[in-house]
């Protein structure tokens, strides 16, 4: 396993992350999960990614059980604020009120007295960005948090957040959780220029597009029983991308990988890896041995003719336009 910076910070996290959205708390029990989680630590991964939305705040519990035990300085723990999380007129955005009592639950459902970092899932437009950073600052100066991020915020968001930081002398933004694949490049236009300047790291989620990238689904074919995208829960992207000429370019890639030597699901996440701005690739797992070939990526270096290869298979259906993006109802 290899290790990033976040941004301009010190904090080193791996490469590859584990991440718990959909399947901790509702696709997998929590003895596949515990499984999971310790086949991670097994293989270097030291950072963990949740989100006190998932699975009803249920996912953070069952990382906090998963890690409890592990030598807490040795471990990354990452977590979100933002989504409903009850159902009171408070009980979402990022408010002050929302933000002090959410990570207090975190903490709680994570079993840790810090979370390395904390990050505003989404942008909130009702309230004034001040306040909203200047109760991260707090958290920061508290000892409940030690770095602060943003998730799908767009550039002009994260420029926003971080000019008014250094006006105010708050802690600045070291990283934006994005979506990011081949096949969904929207953030390669402003986005990573953006923090490339300011000092920020991209930590991508769906690197494998949901499965997509896999491979597994075949055109044509039905859709396998035990795959992502015959869960309700976790079948709304997949729905969009399981058409016949997405799935046979996507079965283009299949030679490229076989003429590096690695799966088609190393191959994803290596080239997400290969932007430099991308401190690391977050994945999922319902079963261990899933992990593996995520962690074959980490310190891959895909060359030149690989890289080619793959705009070649892909072609005109790669998604770029940075106005893509996910409604409410999307966004994970």
């Amino acid at each position: 396993m290899e290790y990033r910076h976040l941004g301009h910070s010190g904090l080193l996290v791996s490469e590859i992350i584990y991440g718990n959205w959909i399947t901790h708390g509702s696709q997998v029990d929590d003895a596949a999960a515990n499984a999971c989680v310790n086949t991670a630590l097994d293989a270097g991964i030291t950072t963990f990614d949740t989100a006190d939305v998932y699975a009803n705040t249920r996912a953070e519990t069952v990382l906090g059980n998963a890690l409890r035990g592990q030598r807490r300085e040795g471990l990354e723990i990452l977590t979100k604020v933002y989504w409903p999380t009850g159902t009171g007129r408070n009980d979402r955005g990022l408010s002050r009120k929302h933000i002090s009592e959410s990570i207090n639950g975190s903490l709680r459902r994570l079993q840790t007295d810090y979370v390395d970092l904390y990050q505003a899932h989404r942008y909130d437009y009702a309230t004034p960005l001040e306040e909203t950073l200047r109760t991260f600052d707090d958290l920061v100066r508290s000892g409940k948090v030690l770095y602060v991020g943003v998730s799908e915020w767009r550039a002009s968001e994260i420029r926003a957040a971080v000019e008014l930081a250094d006006a105010m002398g708050f802690d600045r933004l070291v990283s934006n959780q994005p979506q990011y694949s081949m096949l969904w490049r929207v953030i390669e236009s402003e986005v990573v220029p953006t923090s490339e300047e300011l000092g920020l790291s991209q930590i991508v989620w769906s690197p494998m597009a949901q499965g997509l990238l896999s491979g597994k689904y075949l055109p044509g074919a039905p859709i396998p029983p035990d795959s992502r995208a015959s869960d309700p829960e976790g079948s709304f992207f997949l729905s969009q991308m399981l058409t016949e000429p997405i799935l046979t370019r996507v079965q283009a890639l299949r030679a490229v990988a076989e003429a590096a030597g690695i799966s088609m699901a190393t191959l994803a996440i290596a080239w997400v890896l290969q932007n430099q701005n991308v401190a690391a690739a977050i994945v999922g797992a319902t079963r261990p041995e899933q992990l593996l070939e995520s962690v074959a990526a980490s310190g891959l270096t895909l060359d030149k003719d690989t890289m080619e290869a793959i705009d070649a298979a892909l072609g005109d259906i790669v998604k770029r336009d940075p106005e893509l993006t996910l409604s409410p109802a999307e966004r994970p």
